[in-house]
């Protein structure tokens, strides 16, 4: 195949050669196959190169919807001086973060640890056996504002390596042996209480911005998984304060900038604290996490707007980021024709140009789109001013879906389109809620469909979980959150269907978990599977930043698969998993509010249901119980004369439930203790005071 291209660069007809990437499915690496530099994928050739010829490795890991990682490209990937001074001087390797979280992960904490901040793209120098010895993340082509500047940097290692590689080698030996005692060394368990719980309120107190919602200073981010923890808490305890907190922030993002009020969705984060200029790029996790918290919203609250929301978010997904086969994409570029936001944002004389008059004045006095603007001359559209929260008014929908016609033709948008396995999980876990609390079955047959791809598409024949999908490949074995996540979500669609095969899939994957993941010696999960490629240390992740970590994750799995099978095997790793997390989170467990949710399920009772039903109507009641009240720590088993040979292969006691009075029967159980079987299924809320 001849995979030569003539390129216009910068106004001169040039013809470049491809180099290692060209041949790789990440949409990231595919970005950087015609650099100048003579890049190559992560793997044994590239070391193999750097031992025989003696040479440093310059490693670059992002993403491709990463707006500095574009900045970093065009100012020295796609330049000949810079290029010039990595092919002669280094091996450089390309890495996409979301491809190998692994690598992102040991390098990205290396980074942190030496340089006390991190982020994409990731910078760095390191020995032929991987041994770093330089990190940083976004450097300039040449030094300015205090940064030093990579054509200095290279100048400067190169000169180094000439002189001083054994202490290069030395000091990348030691770096990396400080980091592995600190993550492979053990670490204490502690018992899962309240105080931990009380602690992290109090913390969010503490750095709630009562006048725009959200956390701490600019930027501003999401976390919905800080959101749906508030949200569980205020049911559980009554607490209005960690309500307000919740409710708060969920309004006020919805009326900034950082919700695309247009095409729907959110983007990754404001840079203000009104949550009005977001960093554009759309991801496919935040607007998961942020579904479920809307749609847990609703229930919680029954206010419609948060509905309406949730609804968008998933009319979003529909449109922009579902590939026909049923996976959901990555990411949305910040960037469009090299400009950050311009395809979001909006000029008066734009408006007037795409609709009559009236609803021009309409629109931009809705959405406040002025001549001034709010951003580089142009308008995000944004409510921040407005007193109306209704977002299903009908008018605003009809030129709102001018415009999105509009904006589509008026530039376009880079789309990562790899289907990743831990996303789709967050993904699925949102649809099957929201098909549980809407009672939506679209929603649902999304759900199903997705799962379907994971299933036939990211498995092999030993269900055995890829990483990613994408152009018919799928590849790299999965991690901890391919595995966490996907059982969460084979639980969520369970229980949003009653179908056994996702109970009994989602049972299998946390068995699976258990064997690849779980550090017998210190407790807890690694990230990397037993049999994964070994790399300089083995990362154990707990920290719940963008996504909630592996560890919290499992940590929730195990202890509601434990609720719904009594299942003594689960019940005993759930303990084990809480008590290690307890030891990691105690100092700031604001910082790890998945795990959180996971200690609610043991600090806070519990209600077990079975219902005993003989065909599908007899529990209709129960799906309109399901849907009307929010009872996070609710688990439910369905017993019919269909299913009960194949749920007695998962759970034990199930022969002991039958019908009472010829009809469908309800067992409930609450709080360790069990009453009568009832064939009316009585309003009991799990709410206590401490």
């Amino acid at each position: 195949m001849n995979t030569t291209e003539h390129v216009t660069n910068k106004g001169q007809g040039t013809t470049r050669i491809p180099n290692k990437l060209i041949n790789e499915k990440s949409p990231y690496l595919l970005q950087h196959a015609y650099n100048p530099v003579k890049w190559y994928p992560w793997g044994e050739e590239a070391f193999e190169k750097a031992r025989k010829e003696n040479k440093p490795i310059f490693l670059s890991i992002g993403y491709s919807t990463c707006h500095w990682c574009h900045v970093m490209s065009e100012e020295s990937f796609e330049d000949e001086e810079v290029a010039n001074l990595l092919n002669e001087v280094f091996v450089s390797i390309k890495v996409d973060k979301e491809e190998r979280p692994d690598i992102d992960t040991v390098y990205m904490t290396i980074c942190q640890a030496t340089t006390g901040h991190g982020g994409w793209p990731l910078t760095i120098f390191m020995t032929p056996d991987q041994k770093p010895f330089f990190a940083d993340t976004y450097i300039p082509k040449h030094s300015r504002y205090g940064m030093v500047g990579l054509v200095e940097l290279l100048d400067q290692i190169k000169k180094e390596w000439q002189v001083n590689k054994e202490d290069m080698i030395r000091t990348g030996n030691q770096l990396a042996d400080i980091i592995k005692r600190e993550f492979e060394t053990s670490s204490p368990s502690d018992t899962v209480t309240k105080d931990i719980i009380n602690l992290a309120v109090t913390q969010f107190n503490q750095s709630f911005d009562h006048d725009y919602g959200g956390f701490g200073n600019e930027p501003k981010f999401p976390t919905p998984h800080n959101l749906i923890f508030l949200l569980r808490y205020a049911k559980l305890e009554a607490d209005e304060k960690a309500l307000f907190m919740a409710e708060n922030t969920l309004k006020h993002m919805y009326r900034g900038g950082i919700y695309d009020h247009i095409g729907y969705g959110f983007s990754r984060y404001s840079t203000d604290a009104r949550w009005l200029v977001p960093h554009f790029e759309k991801m496919l996790y935040d607007n998961a996490l942020l579904a479920i918290a809307y749609t847990e919203a609703f229930q919680y609250t029954k206010d419609r707007l948060y509905r309406t929301v949730a609804e968008q978010i998933f009319e979003y997904i529909r449109r922009e980021m579902t590939d026909p086969e049923g996976g959901f994409y990555c990411a949305q570029d910040a960037d469009s024709e090299g400009v950050e936001g311009k395809y979001y944002v909006f000029t008066p004389e734009e408006i007037d140009k795409v609709l009559n008059k009236e609803d021009a004045s309409f629109f931009c006095e809705y959405f406040n789109i002025t001549k001034e603007g709010n951003f580089e001359g142009a308008s995000i559209p944004n409510l921040i001013k407005s007193n109306d929260l209704k977002s299903d008014n009908e008018r605003v929908v009809r030129v709102c879906n001018k415009l999105y016609s509009y904006r589509l033709d008026r530039s376009k948008l880079h789309k990562d389109d790899k289907i990743l396995t831990s996303w789709n999980a967050l993904m699925i876990t949102a649809y099957s809620i929201a098909a549980k609390v809407f009672q939506n079955n679209d929603y649902l047959a999304v759900a199903t469909k997705a799962a379907e791809f994971v299933s036939t598409r990211l498995t092999d024949q030993d269900g055995r979980l890829f990483v990613r999908y994408r152009d018919g490949d799928a590849k790299y074995y999965g991690h901890l959150d391919d595995y966490a996540f996907y059982s969460m979500a084979l639980i969520s669609l369970y229980e949003a269907t009653f179908k056994v095969d996702y109970l009994k899939q989602a049972i299998a994957l946390a068995d699976q978990m258990l064997e690849l993941f779980w550090d017998e010696k210190n407790g807890g999960f690694f990230l990397s599977a037993n049999d994964s490629e070994q790399l300089i240390y083995r990362p154990k992740e707990v920290y719940d930043g963008a996504i909630p970590s592996g560890n919290s994750v499992a940590a929730y799995v195990l202890k509601r698969l434990a609720n719904i099978t009594a299942d003594t095997h689960f019940t005993e790793y759930a303990d084990k998993q809480l008590r290690f997390l307890a030891g990691q989170v105690k100092d700031y467990p604001a910082s790890y509010s998945f795990s959180l949710i996971a200690f609610l399920q043991e600090l806070y009772p519990s209600k077990e249901i079975v219902c005993v039903a003989r065909e599908k109507e007899d529990f209709k009641e129960l799906t309109d119980y399901l849907s009307e009240y929010y009872e996070p720590n609710t688990v439910v088993l369905l017993k019919t004369e269909a299913n009960q040979s194949e749920l007695r292969e998962i759970v034990d006691y199930i022969d002991d439930y039958h019908t009472v009075n010829d009809k469908t029967t309800y067992y409930i159980c609450e709080n360790h203790h069990c009453q009568a079987p009832v064939n009316d299924l009585p309003h009991i809320s799990c709410t206590t005071k401490s």
